[in-house]
Order: structure tokens, then C-alpha cells, then sequence
């Protein structure tokens, strides 16, 4: 028995009474405003009551586009990105593209070999969230005329379009709240300098507690090897091990600052009775911790959506000059700051492992570890 003839787009445009270009465009989100609104519903009717499946290999031979994007990601299990990607596909969709996601479990020859694919997939260009300071993959993709989009991430003196949140403000909205509160002895938990990010926070603290009068010194200050909670915990765990004597702890981001309710449960303290901590990012849930985390606010969704509005600029206009976005961020205030223990000025060291009996920290999801 013979196939039925597939249904092709001049059996839609005969249909819908119309030119097959005028049929194309109607059945393309991208191009849809260039026709009546009444003649984008006749076409839309007649390949719906037809079963017309548009075929994307023929459309990217014949526009020498394949409608699609790659979106490279670090980590699809910190909580953080599911919204990013939202935000991404509610720009892509309309538009007539779709997104390849790939993760890159922070392996950079694992990224290589995935960003290759994607390329090989033929994608209009590329979002990336994996940027480090110094990213001789992503120079060379630039270099050879690959549309590009940062998202939270720069690389230092690359000039690519950029969506970022604005860091030093919601560091200092940070430091600012704990001062306000009468903590003068802070520290930090920063993530790695070799990110943007983790440089840029780390920047933006120093800057904030010299501004405020607080204390500052090398003795307040750790990086985590990673943005994850065990690396937050093992960060903390040895700046308190060093002597640290702090009434609060400014980490520079969410996972690290579960890892610093970790380490201050370990010592048997009570966060906040004895340590206010502030995260960044307000990942989901975070109200739902005991205590609440009280963390600077990115919109996520934002972001995505604004970084794909930037790609497909991109691929529309290559010559397009690069611009950067910084999107505002907001203190979130819960339960894990309050002001400091009356007595905090007399205890000059804070108690080792296992000599207290501090509340456990719940949580609602396991944390990634790295």
C-alpha cells in the first residue's frame, strides 16, 4: 500500500486561497505581523484542518537557519535554572526557534565536546551561562563570528552581549542590612575568582564594609572552590577553624550558604542567635528553610528572557554593536539575620565541632554536592 503524499505547504497555501510565500509567513511566528491578521487565521485553519507539519530541514536550507539556539548551563540541578530557562524558551517560542540544552557539570573538556555538538547541530548561536574570567573556547567561537550571549557571567575583555544581575548592589543591599542591625564584624564566603561572578561579589563586599566602618581583613574572608553547598561548608568551616570570630556571614550565593548553615550547626550555634546569614540568588524554597534565608533577590525569568531578546538581535543583525544589561536585585529578608548576642563583643572565638547542640537546619530538597 502506498504512503499518502505528505501535506505540503502549496496544498495550505491553495487551501487558505493565498501565495505560498504569503502561506509561510503566516505559518511563522517570526515573520506572522507581515500578513492580515484575518489571513493568518485562514492559513493557521487550513494546515490545522489539513494535519500541514511544517518540515524544518527544508526551512533551514532554505533560510539557511535552523531555528534553533544552544543554551549551555553548569549545573541544571542548582535550583537557579529552571527559571533562567524559562524565561529563555518564553522569548525563543514565540519566535519560531527552540532551545538545545546541554550541562556542563562544571567540566570544561566535557563543555568543549558539548558546545562542538551543539555547532554540529547547526544552531543560530549560542546562550551560554559557564563563562569564566579567562575562556579560550568561548573567544574562539566569538573570534570565528558565532552569535553569543553571556548570562551572569563575563569574560574578561571580550566584548559580547551580556545579561547580568547587578551584583554589587545586592552585595551591598547585604552588608548594608547586618550593619543596620549592629553587626560589625562580617564575613564573607565568596565563590571562585576565576568567575566574573565570584570576583565581582567579592569586589563589592570589601567595598561595602570599608564604606560602612566594619571590620575588614584577610581573617573575614574565604572562597569556596565551587558554587555548592559542601563547598560552602568546607570554606566556612575552615575560616571559623583559622579563628574567625564573626557575628555574621555574607555568602555569594545560595548553595554556599547552606553550606554555612551546615558548618554553624557542626559548632552547635544557633543561626541567628549567634550567626546572621545572607545568600544570594533567592533560589526556590528558600522560606521554606527553618530559618528562612534572608538573600538578594535575581529575577532569573528576567534574565533569560532578556538574554534571548539579545541572541536573536544577534542573529538578526551580526553587526549589531555588543551591549550588556544589568538587571536590578532586591534584599529578601527572612529569619536567618537578626542583630547580634549582647555578649558577642566578649567572645572572642567560636566554639569547635561537636561541643554544642545546636537545632538541625531542615530543608525541603537534598542540596547539590560537588
Amino acid at each position: 500500500m502506498l504512503r499518502p503524499r505528505p501535506v505540503r505547504l502549496r496544498d495550505v497555501a491553495d487551501t487558505a486561497g493565498v501565495h505560498p510565500a504569503t502561506a509561510s509567513r503566516a505559518l511563522n511566528p517570526a515573520t506572522r505581523a507581515r500578513v492580515s491578521a484575518a489571513t493568518a487565521r485562514r492559513v493557521l485553519r487550513a494546515a490545522e484542518d489539513l494535519g500541514y507539519r511544517p518540515n524544518p530541514i527544508a526551512r533551514s536550507l532554505k533560510t539557511a537557519r535552523s531555528h534553533t539556539v544552544g543554551l549551555v548551563v553548569p549545573d541544571l540541578t542548582n535550583p537557579c535554572f529552571p527559571p533562567l530557562v524559562r524565561g529563555i524558551e518564553s522569548v525563543l517560542e514565540p519566535a519560531g526557534h527552540h532551545a538545545w540544552i546541554v550541562d556542563t557539570h562544571h567540566d570544561p573538556r566535557r563543555e568543549h565536546a558539548q558546545v562542538d555538538s551543539l555547532r554540529s547541530r547547526q544552531v543560530d548561536g549560542l546562550i551560554v551561562a559557564t563563562a569564566l574570567r579567562d575562556h579560550p573556547q568561548l573567544r574562539a567561537l566569538h573570534a570565528d563570528g558565532v552569535p553569543l550571549v553571556l548570562v551572569n557571567r563575563r569574560v574578561d575583555g571580550l566584548d559580547v552581549p551580556c545579561v547580568t544581575p547587578d551584583d554589587a548592589s545586592g552585595i551591598t543591599q547585604a552588608v548594608a542590612h547586618l550593619a543596620a542591625l549592629g553587626h560589625t564584624r562580617v564575613a564573607f564566603v565568596g565563590g571562585p575568582a576565576t568567575t566574573s561572578t565570584g570576583a565581582a561579589r567579592a569586589r563589592a563586599f570589601l567595598h561595602a564594609v570599608r564604606d560602612l566602618g566594619l571590620a575588614e581583613g584577610p581573617a573575614l574572608l574565604t572562597e569556596a572552590a565551587r558554587w555548592s553547598e559542601a563547598a560552602g561548608a568546607r570554606a566556612l568551616r575552615a575560616l571559623l577553624d583559622a579563628g574567625a570570630d564573626c557575628s555574621a556571614v555574607v555568602a555569594a550565593n545560595d548553595l554556599l550558604a547552606l553550606g554555612c548553615y551546615d558548618a554553624i550547626a557542626e559548632r552547635g550555634l544557633r543561626c541567628p542567635a549567634d550567626v546572621s546569614v545572607v545568600g544570594f540568588n533567592d533560589m526556590p524554597f528558600l522560606g521554606r528553610l527553618r530559618p528562612a534565608l534572608t538573600t538578594v533577590r535575581v529575577p532569573h525569568h528576567e534574565v533569560g528572557a532578556e538574554a534571548a531578546r539579545m541572541l536573536l538581535d544577534c542573529v538578526a543583525g551580526p553587526a549589531r554593536p555588543a551591549r550588556s544589561l544589568l538587571l536590578p536585585v532586591s534584599l529578601v529578608v527572612r529569619a536567618s539575620t537578626a542583630p547580634p548576642r549582647a555578649d558577642f563583643g566578649r567572645r572572642r572565638s567560636l566554639p569547635p565541632p561537636g561541643t554544642g547542640g545546636g537545632p538541625a537546619l531542615t530543608r525541603p530538597w537534598a542540596a547539590p554536592s560537588d
